[in-house]
């Protein structure tokens, strides 16, 4: 297990004055890569592990979403997908990726420096998508969703399974003993294999997200199914073959509606590749930078 002290936590001012807090590691000058989280988790859902093995490639931007973590826990924006897009906009301004930054620099001969990788996991698929149908693909080379959703409606792409709807039957509530409970069966469904620090940890950050919060991110209504089909720019969909939390149906529909994407099961894993199959996704992940 590393030890590596964890990145530093910096912070970025949204549209409506909330602050985003996210994390920075890597080469300044690498191909930049914007982590964003799942559902009532933060950066730190990642681990050490992993962001060391993706900093020794990329410049990697790990966000905490509005609500989660070390982010300002606002009362409104979690129904807007131009709020989303304004959060993540305001951590590549502050964090230098893109139109002005080092995504303009030309920086390298292998097509480092050439716009963002953005990656969401879960319920962080919604948010990347948010950002692509509100402000474009102008800072963003090409899109990776992991595990992920891209709507909360009956659109194929945001199918989920029953770890996931059990958790309106307490997971907002704020007595402990309830939401505790009711967390327990989506913690427990989270991973199928991995170490048990990594999956204690993706357990505590569920209950570590205020109880609103969660309820806030699932009660909005909204689907990405146009902005998918729009999209030119790649794409890699990454599922594990055993998610109930976000079944595979929605990550193959996902890929569908993405022109030209590449769809990747992952045979041993449930909702958290990146960490249960760790190696396999840092290959895919290389494998597709290498391409753009």
């Amino acid at each position: 297990m590393n030890s590596a002290p964890t990145p530093a936590v910096s912070s970025a001012v949204s549209s409506d004055g909330t602050v985003i807090a996210y994390r920075v590691l890597g080469d300044p000058a690498a191909r930049p890569l914007v982590l964003v989280h799942g559902w009532a988790q933060s950066s730190a859902c990642w681990g050490p592990d992993l962001l060391d093995a993706l900093a020794a490639r990329f410049r990697v931007v790990a966000v905490d979403l509005r609500g989660h973590g070390h982010s300002g826990v606002a009362e409104a924006g979690y129904d807007s997908s131009q709020q989303w897009a304004d959060d993540l906009e305001a951590v590549l301004d502050a964090a230098g990726i893109g139109e002005g930054g080092v995504a303009e620099a030309g920086v390298g001969g292998d097509g480092t420096g050439a716009g963002a990788i953005l990656l969401g996991w879960s319920y962080g698929g919604i948010v990347a998508s948010d950002y692509l149908a509100s402000r474009g693909e102008g800072r963003v080379a090409g899109l990776v969703l992991c595990g992920a959703v891209t709507a909360v409606s009956r659109s194929a792409g945001g199918a989920v399974g029953p770890a996931m709807m059990a958790v309106a039957d307490g997971g907002f509530e704020e007595d402990p003993g309830t939401a505790i409970a009711t967390l327990a069966g989506f913690g427990t469904a989270m991973m199928r294999s991995g170490d048990g620090v990594s999956r204690q940890r993706i357990f505590g950050l569920s209950l570590a997200t205020p109880p609103a919060v969660r309820r806030k991110l699932l009660t909005r209504r909204v689907d990405h199914d146009d902005t998918l089909r729009g999209l030119t720019v790649p794409a890699l969909v990454i599922h594990g073959e055993h998610d109930g939390v976000v079944l595979p149906s929605a990550g193959q529909a996902n890929a569908e509606m993405i022109p030209g994407a590449r769809y990747v099961g992952f045979a041993d894993s449930a909702h958290a590749p990146f960490l249960e199959e760790m190696p396999r996704f840092l290959s895919e992940l290389h494998a597709f930078a290498d391409t753009l």
